[in-house]
């Protein structure tokens, strides 16, 4: 009983402080926020303070990434989210917005400027089921990007389903990407280090620019950067079981997004230009840093792609976060280990630009 009136009483004070509080609570509190246990799944064992995330958010209605059928409440509770993990004290030389010419019309962007000049320019798609997601779910990780890889971060708002079906955000995105590599120098990054890159679909996006420059004859990006990516919506790995529910992605969430940009758009779940693992030939490709969370439905598919990749003779630099959940980039502000290997990944982005 005891023990039942302090999990109630730690639950209402993460709630009340917010998540940020986390990093700053006893480890005795934190095992008894989530019922003494550990979880251990898969041979991965469960970050504690992304654990205690996962806790306090349940206690204030919030289960998983998206409210399914309901793209309005899916982007304003993300973008709650992730203001209360924002990290204010992480800064940019300079960031400004930026208009690119699209396909559909003007695509806005924004522009984060590292403190040295001529530095590799990363074109960076955001995740969010290709459903939700801007320039502000991800600032701050762009910010981070930017400061402790020491690169240009060029961020992009393509267009969201389900108003706007598939290949609408791949549209966008090539059509940004190619702007990128013929301005790159006048954002003052050099041009001949311009990288893709990007979270959950936004790793999708990167994976499909990546092979769309390929056939369509277009500069090679310099390094592909696929963040926990979906590589294939019909997926039905071990992952997407072990981890359908409980870990802030969803399998009702998956079903949703997929049908939210595929259904009514004549594309197919096996269409590669929305499914880059059911690519036949990966021959030529850039080189690939793929990160994977050991407790993402996800995680399976893009290590499958990561194998697929090298398979076809592409280097790759394939690592799995082995306590972190899909979008742990979002939550740098919880400190320890998910910090860690949002350091760690980061600092391999920077290594790869470097050796470029």
């Amino acid at each position: 009983m005891a023990q039942s009136r302090w999990f109630k009483k730690a639950q209402a004070v993460t709630s009340r402080a917010g998540v940020k509080v986390i990093p700053h609570l006893p480890a005795g509190l934190k095992r008894l926020m989530c019922g003494g246990r550990a979880i251990t799944i898969d041979g991965n064992t469960l970050d504690p303070s992304i654990q205690v995330m996962l806790v306090a958010q349940r206690a204030v209605g919030m289960s998983s990434l998206a409210v399914p059928g309901n793209p309005t409440a899916t982007r304003r509770q993300n973008r709650e989210a992730t203001a209360s993990l924002n990290e204010a004290d992480i800064h940019a030389a300079s960031i400004e917005p930026v208009a690119i010419p699209g396909p559909a019309g003007t695509i806005a962007a924004r522009h984060y400027r590292p403190a040295d000049e001529d530095a590799p320019l990363l074109v960076f798609f955001h995740g969010g089921g290709f459903v939700f997601g801007d320039l502000e779910t991800h600032d701050s990780a762009c910010r981070l990007i930017c400061r402790d890889a020491g690169v240009h971060v060029l961020a992009v708002d393509y267009r969201l389903a389900p108003e706007h079906k598939a290949p609408a955000a791949l549209d966008d995105c090539y059509a940004a990407y190619l702007w990128a590599r013929e301005h790159a120098a006048a954002l003052g990054a050099d041009p001949d280090r311009v990288a893709v890159g990007g979270d959950s679909a936004g790793g999708n996006l990167a994976a499909v620019v990546t092979r769309l420059a390929r056939d369509n004859g277009a500069p090679a990006p310099t390094l592909q950067w696929l963040i926990y990516p979906v590589t294939d919506l019909h997926g039905t790995t071990t992952s997407r079981t072990l981890f359908a529910d409980g870990f802030l992605l969803t399998k009702r969430n998956m079903d949703w997004f997929e049908n939210a940009y595929v259904e009514g758009s004549g594309i197919d779940t096996t269409d590669p230009r929305v499914s880059p693992l059911r690519v036949d030939d990966l021959t030529g490709l850039a080189p690939a840093l793929v990160i994977t969370a050991g407790f993402d439905p996800l995680r399976d598919e893009g290590e499958q792609y990561a194998e697929k990749l090298r398979a076809a003779g592409v280097t790759v630099d394939a690592r799995r976060m082995g306590p972190m959940t899909h979008a742990f980039l979002n939550m740098n502000a919880l400190g320890g280990q998910v910090s860690q290997c949002n350091a760690e990944m980061i600092s391999a982005l920077r290594a790869h630009l470097a050796r470029t």
